[in-house]
């Protein structure tokens, strides 16, 4: 008897071990976003030597934590160079296909990671997200 009210004691407190464990909540993130104003407006490849087209994007940084605001804005101008330098080596088919402009986010997203490390010593961007994309050309 008393063996079965040790395990049935055993069983209440793992039960109520895991049963906190679950009802905690997981520690949320403190994401937070940063815009790179003014919008950025450069020219890409077009099918031709002659032919030049431009593209227009409004980009968003998710920042890994809040904290980064202040970085990613002492930051920015170097931020708006990187994609600027990305847009404008693009060809007129990729600037206009959607995988080609999610394969140009990627870009922008692993270039911009890796200068934040490098000057920072944190990623600190979690994503690069476009809001506004137009093209012409």
């Amino acid at each position: 008897m008393r063996k079965r009210g040790l395990v049935f004691f055993c069983l209440l407190l793992l039960i109520s071990l895991c049963a906190n464990l679950y009802a905690q909540e997981p520690a949320s993130k403190n994401f937070a976003y940063f815009g790179l104003e003014p919008e950025i407006v450069t020219n890409y490849l077009g099918a031709s030597a002659r032919k030049l087209g431009y593209v227009r994007v409004s980009i968003e940084l998710m920042l890994e934590d809040a904290d980064y605001l202040s970085v990613a804005e002492h930051h920015a101008p170097l931020l708006r160079a990187t994609a600027i330098e990305i847009l404008g080596r693009q060809r007129e088919d990729r600037v206009k296909s959607l995988t080609g402009r999610e394969d140009i986010r990627r870009a922008c997203l692993e270039t911009m990671r890796k200068l934040m490390k490098i000057e920072t010593g944190s990623y600190m961007i979690k994503d690069v997200i476009f809001t506004k994309y137009l093209y012409f050309g």
